[in-house]
């Protein structure tokens, strides 16, 4: 494709279509992109872990091999957004505090050992008595856990400010409306919205689990559906220079994320679910969870609670896929890592759109 013909559309301005459209400005092409709320889906409820060791999941080796360089494209990212915006992304690698509440509970953290070594990850057994400020705030029954080292945080409304910045330095034109319909013809890519149509040498599909537009079909019969889930945000104790925390409480999931000033993202709760409202006992069992692992929280003042749908593929895998056509491509399928894996998926998105003709 001459430099004369790089431009593309990019339908969805979550973090995977807010960084594959910056990943394409940097690359020259003129880029438009439309959602009528960007950043305000799964995004605005992520907690910002870029942790594919505390991930690791029994039969889940390839999301592994594939998150294991996400960190590195964070570092690559956040660099490429100072150049273009003058600011600093905070990426703080402080690693994973892995423990559990109870007998039963840590056996499924002696489980995880056995599967993250598996794979190649040797997390470090660490005492209280040895390395006391590792266990800052947490409950004084729990004694040892695990450090996973390699885990590092970014904050979410923190990236969608930045990548929203950067993309209206580098020209990217954002039409705050929904497409209701793509097709590919005459080597064209086209949407249209209520209001106007749009064509393009190419074109993303980033919607998340958001409706679809009219005219994709999917030659690998790829579907997503909704993972429900939320988080809290509470400010109170500051372990921001400390491992997040991330625990089995009574066999549930709980994790902390701390940033400076004692602000903490708590979540756990995930729940096949079409629903975005939050319901009172996942609540009180996200909150109850969290005060057994971490007691301080007791005085800790609610900010504000946050839910989100996330998009999951049948197999649980993200997915990058060339619409038939070829001038359109759908990424989709993070399921809870899409964070982790935006930078990885717009560079996907710049390979397809590299190789379009």
């Amino acid at each position: 494709m001459t430099s004369s013909e790089q431009s593309a559309l990019v339908v969805g301005g979550g973090v995977i279509g807010l960084a594959s459209a910056f990943r394409l400005a940097r690359a020259h092409f003129a880029v438009t992109l439309f959602d009528p709320t960007p950043g305000m889906g799964a995004t605005h409820a992520a907690a910002g872990m870029v942790a594919a060791s505390a991930e690791i999941t029994p039969g889940e080796e390839a999301n592994f091999r594939l998150q294991s360089g996400a960190l590195g494209a964070w570092r690559a990212l956040a660099e490429e957004l100072g150049e273009v915006t003058g600011k600093e992304l905070t990426l703080r690698e402080v690693g994973t505090l892995l423990v559990g509440w109870d007998r039963s509970d840590r056996r499924l953290v002696d489980q995880y050992v056995d599967v993250a070594n598996e794979f190649g990850v040797q997390p470090q057994r660490v005492r209280r008595d040895d390395a006391p400020a590792l266990f800052e705030g947490v409950t004084g029954r729990i004694s040892e856990g695990l450090l996973i080292a390699g885990d590092a945080w970014v904050n979410p409304d923190q990236v969608v400010e930045l990548l929203s910045e950067a993309n209206q330095i580098l020209g990217v034109e954002v039409v705050n409306e929904t497409v209701t319909s793509v097709s590919s013809a005459g080597n064209r890519a086209h949407a249209n919205t209520i209001t106007a149509s749009f064509d393009r040498p190419l074109g993303l599909i980033a919607t998340g689990v958001g409706a679809l537009p009219a005219g994709v079909v999917s030659p690998h019969r790829n579907r997503i559906r909704p993972i429900h889930g939320i988080t809290v945000r509470v400010c109170g104790l500051d372990r921001s220079d400390q491992p997040m925390i991330r625990s089995y409480v009574r066999g549930r999931t709980v994790y902390m994320v701390s940033r400076p000033g004692g602000y903490n993202v708590l979540g756990a709760t995930s729940e096949e679910r079409s629903e975005s409202t939050v319901q009172v006992g996942e609540l009180e069992r996200l909150l109850r969870d969290a005060l057994e692992i971490v007691p301080d929280l007791d005085s800790a003042a609610v900010v504000e609670t946050r839910s989100g749908l996330r998009p999951a593929s049948d197999d649980l895998r993200p997915f990058f896929e060339v619409l038939e056509g070829g001038r359109w491509a759908w990424s989709s399928g993070h399921f809870r890592h899409g964070v982790t894996l935006a930078p990885l998926a717009a560079r996907e998105a710049l390979r397809f759109a590299e190789g379009v003709e």
